[in-house]
């Protein structure tokens, strides 16, 4: 690992703007006790994390998707509802989550075996969820709630041992100066005349300034065009450049995702899970329901067996699983939520090892039965569902395993045994498996096994 020393005065800067939150100054830059990382060494932490916490948070989620007779809005509901910003702002006013408790939000991202959050800081709307100096558009401005709850995420964040990261909707629909060709479908709620966008680009500019400065230090800077600027050069626009000059200087280890259009850490994917390795760092995001944030119609959930099974999938092509719960407006998360993510904890507690920390499967093929992750001198066969013969075939492995056995405390019945046929290893499976959602065989290796025409990813 490269290590660069950041300037004193930085660490003078960051001392000064947390004497000003009443809060001690951090200790670390994302564990780098105040020293720059090279960018390949800031992503050791997310390679090895896996599993974050989406949250879409904002007035939107006072109509909570319901609005005359629709009843399938979502984080977009202004543009959703062609709402004039004097009409939107009505939101503002009555959004007062009482029941926020950021530490409550922290022990349950713990539980679910999570490693970061990622946080709707400002979204299209342009309604900042932080203290802000230069828009009273924000919550500690325009609501009856008047505090900073990214205020209290940041230290909850710190005491828990979780990273936190800032969404940053690089659109607005509030802003005058922020052209309305430039916005998603030209919507715009609050059109200046004399629009200048040189104008917005230093408002947006400051902002994220102020979130580096004022929250510690940050995993991530999550940005989200939402299809705005498309084929207008994005990058150049935005002054991408000097965003992320700015952005590198003041937390040289804060990640960036690639909706800046350029220096992008990692891909983001919505939705969707790739077929395979892409061939560079990747997160996938994808809400619990059908709804980015709270929609209160919405009971259309996915199994903790279907949040287990694609963050398995993700991890075995390399990438993160960025799972999205909507907060409701009174600063709770829905019970059935809290559920799911507790039952998905209570798997990643007795298997976590197969996920955290691993690399991508060494072979490219995705097998029928399940998935495979790999670290060190490891492999951890994922069994979604039983063979009929109970055999696994691992092509080209050379390597015999000293030890076969469950991950789980829970065993399975009857013995496992692995043996090599015609250049391949024939892994043998127990008669039963310990959880009919992901029973997981760890085969250990005392040297880094050898696979003919493929290679491990990167021991960790």
């Amino acid at each position: 690992m490269m290590l660069i020393a950041i300037p004193f005065i930085f660490v003078m800067n960051v001392r000064t703007y947390c004497a000003t939150m009443n809060d001690s100054p951090p200790t670390t830059l994302n564990g780098a006790n105040g020293i720059a990382m090279h960018p390949e060494s800031r992503m050791e932490w997310f390679r090895d994390a896996k599993f974050g916490l989406f949250l879409h948070w904002g007035i939107y989620s006072v109509p909570a998707g319901q609005w005359g007779t629709k009843t399938n809005l979502s984080e977009w509901f202004q543009a959703q509802t062609h709402m004039s910003a004097v009409i939107y702002s009505k939101y503002a006013a009555q959004f007062n989550p009482t029941n926020f408790n950021a530490s409550q939000w922290v022990d349950i991202a713990k539980a679910a075996g999570v490693k970061y959050i990622v946080i709707t800081a400002k979204h299209h709307d342009g309604f900042c969820m932080f203290d802000i100096t230069n828009t009273d558009y924000n919550i500690v401005n325009a609501t009856p709630y008047a505090h900073d709850p990214m205020k209290d995420l940041a230290m909850a964040c710190r005491d828990g041992g979780i990273q936190l990261g800032f969404f940053y909707s690089l659109p607005d629909w509030h802003h005058p100066d922020m052209p309305p060709q430039y916005n998603q479908k030209f919507f715009h709620g609050n059109p200046g005349t004399n629009a200048d966008f040189s104008r917005y680009v230093a408002y947006m500019h400051n902002q994220i300034k102020e979130l580096l400065l004022n929250y510690g230090p940050l995993g991530m800077l999550w940005f989200d065009g939402g299809s705005a600027m498309r084929g207008a050069g994005r990058p150049e626009l935005i002054k991408a450049d000097e965003l992320l000059a700015m952005i590198h200087e003041i937390q040289p280890a804060c990640l960036v995702n690639d909706r800046l259009g350029r220096g992008k850490d990692y891909n983001t994917d919505e939705r969707v899970i790739p077929g395979a390795y892409p061939g560079s760092d990747f997160e996938v995001c994808m809400p619990l329901n059908d709804h980015w944030s709270y929609n209160s119609a919405d009971h259309n959930w996915k199994s903790a067996r279907t949040v287990i099974r694609n963050l398995v999938d993700i991890a075995s092509k390399g990438g993160n699983y960025l799972l999205d719960v909507g907060p409701t407006a009174d600063g709770s998360l829905p019970p059935a939520a809290i559920e799911i993510l507790k039952e998905t904890g209570k798997w990643l507690k007795d298997s976590g090892d197969s996920i955290y920390g691993t690399g991508r499967s060494p072979w490219l093929d995705v097998p029928p039965w399940g998935r495979i992750t790999a670290k060190d001198n490891e492999i951890f066969v994922h069994i979604f569902v039983r063979p009929p013969d109970g055999i696994i075939r691992l092509t080209g492995l050379k390597t015999k395993p000293t030890s076969i056995s469950f991950l789980s405390e829970v065993r399975g019945g009857g013995a496992m045994t692995a043996s090599p046929q015609d250049g391949d290893m024939l892994v043998q499976l127990a008669e039963v498996l310990p959880n009919p959602i992901d029973s997981v065989v760890v085969l250990r290796f005392n040297q880094t096994p050898e696979i003919t025409g493929l290679s491990l990813p990167q021991a960790k």
